[in-house]
């Protein structure tokens, strides 16, 4: 009878893998993400930390060989700054790890050196090695990460009673169980840090806990998070859902990112049992740190957030203002926001690097004699500007229509299509016979006016994230409009407001 709990979970695991869905992330049920990862609490049960865990190691990387640790700094020894190079008049950059299960460093750690290296050609690329304590059972590392911070903070102090380098040069970048280390390094050191990056803070053992035992605003100058995992029906978040700094990012909502198959590392589980986890959670919360990398790489292009209540607030593109600072720089080039704490912004991002996309808020106001309240059409805009078009691309309802209202709506282009100088709007209303439609008819034969029910848009209102640019547009050709569901919009002309409610007015006829 022991195994039946086994062959269960992966019953369910492979009957997750394999079904159908048309989006996976919006429709897999809540209970059987809790159901399904309750077991994997059980990986999360304290051991005893091992005694031969290693010291933590600092390792002053080359620009030349992003890979190899050649030489280290130790604390105590200035002997070792000079054989390592270290330029005190730099910028100086502290890569530290999180939870490892292998032991080894992994590949994303020498593609973020590389990537610092490139946008700062002279600094201290320092990676922080305690991968001895970090191979242990989860709980066991997470407990570890205040004495592991500690050291590192002696190491801050020393480097700068020795160098005299200001602190504000200093920057901490952690991931995962390496964020909360880096906010445990700031807040032990004798002065404040410069810059503190948590890329996907880990959840477990730090979710809501006191501002002391995880990372904080209090912990540098200024503190930004990128978090990609929070999924919250998991039942167990991977990466922290709470706001830990001063900005707070959250892209595509901070739960599953773009182009992470989740079919493919649910099946992975389900053929190789529990300790496939970390290739389940690896895309979605390693992100954060190709997110890190790509600002640095692609500089130009970098991805922009914006402030927002919620992220259903942002998904109906109702936070799209830049104005006072209400929108800021994805990763390297933040701009720091030092007297505010807890700022959450969101953006959303591509499947791959460059991850920037460009948003736009659209605000339609659906008119009609009688209220019909009820309908869920499929809406899709096609966008045509000055360096590129943008066809097909579905506005998905947060809501039904409702007659007599203006609805927001967030559109999202992976290319940059330049000034926007058209839109095509198109509606497709369910054709299926229902009582609901025929009440309807009954009601407009009823009325004696068989149109009453149709629904009308007068001007489609669009708001550029990315620039701010703000226009309205109306129907291209109102004169020669026939029963068509797809319908033109360009500029509205200088004297829309004055020649009446009719002009730059599309009937969605119910045919």
């Amino acid at each position: 009878m022991k195994g039946w709990p086994v062959r269960c979970l992966y019953f369910l695991v492979l009957n997750a893998a394999v079904q159908s869905v048309t989006s996976l992330e919006e429709e897999l049920s809540d209970s059987i993400f809790g159901n399904f990862l309750d077991p994997l609490k059980d990986l999360f049960e304290p051991r005893e930390l091992e005694s031969n865990a290693t010291a933590v190691r600092f390792s002053l990387r080359k620009p030349s060989m992003p890979e190899d640790d050649l030489c280290y700094l130790t604390p105590g020894k200035p002997e070792s700054l000079a054989a390592c190079s270290f330029n005190s008049t730099s910028k100086t950059f502290l890569v530290i790890h999180g939870w490892t299960v292998s032991g080894m460093f992994e590949s994303w750690v020498s593609k973020l050196v590389s990537a610092l290296y490139r946008r700062e050609h002279t600094a201290n690329v320092i990676v922080v090695d305690w991968l001895g304590t970090a191979q242990n059972h989860y709980i066991v590392a997470a407990q570890s990460t205040q004495l592991v911070g500690q050291e590192i903070a002696g190491f801050i102090d020393w480097i700068e009673e020795t160098t005299n380098m200001p602190l504000e040069n200093l920057h901490l970048i952690g991931y995962s169980l390496g964020a909360h280390v880096a906010g445990f390094a700031g807040s032990h050191s004798t002065n404040k840090v410069g810059r503190i990056t948590g890329l996907d803070p880990a959840g477990p053992d730090f979710e809501g806990q006191h501002a002391h035992r995880r990372l904080s605003p209090d912990d540098a100058h200024f503190v930004d998070v990128l978090h990609t995992f929070t999924r919250g029906s998991l039942g167990l978040s991977i990466g922290i859902q709470q706001p830990v700094g001063h900005v707070d990012i959250y892209p595509n909502g901070g739960g599953f990112q773009p182009g992470c198959n989740l079919h493919g590392a649910l099946e992975k589980i389900a053929n190789y049992g529990l300790f496939a986890i970390t290739d389940a959670v690896k895309c979605e919360h390693e992100r954060s740190i190709h997110l890190f990398i790509d600002s640095l790489l692609n500089e130009q292009t970098a991805s922009k957030a914006y402030r927002c209540g919620s992220n259903q607030m942002f998904d109906r593109g109702v936070c799209l203002s830049c104005r006072k600072s209400r929108c800021n720089t994805v990763g390297y080039d933040i701009s720091k926001v030092r007297k505010a704490r807890n700022v959450q912004m969101y953006t959303k991002t591509r499947a791959s690097m460059p991850f920037r996309v460009y948003h736009y808020q659209l605000k339609i106001h659906f008119s009609s004699k009688v209220n019909r309240s009820d309908i869920e059409p499929s809406l899709t805009v096609s966008l045509y500007g000055t360096k590129g078009d943008a066809e097909n691309l579905e506005l998905k309802l947060k809501e039904k229509i409702a007659t007599n209202k203006t609805h927001s709506f967030l559109l999202v282009t992976e290319q940059d299509i330049g000034d926007l100088l058209m839109l095509k709007f198109r509606w497709e209303e369910d054709k299926g016979w229902s009582a609901s439609s025929m009440l309807k008819m009954v009601s407009s034969w009823w009325s004696g006016d068989p149109d009453s029910s149709d629904m009308a848009v007068h001007r489609i209102r669009v708001r550029v994230g990315e620039t701010q640019q703000k226009l309205v547009l109306c129907v291209k050709d109102p004169e020669a409009l026939s029963l068509t569901q797809e319908i033109t919009f360009v500029k509205c002309r200088a004297d829309w407001r004055k020649t009446g409610a009719n002009r730059g007015t599309f009937t969605l006829e119910n045919h």
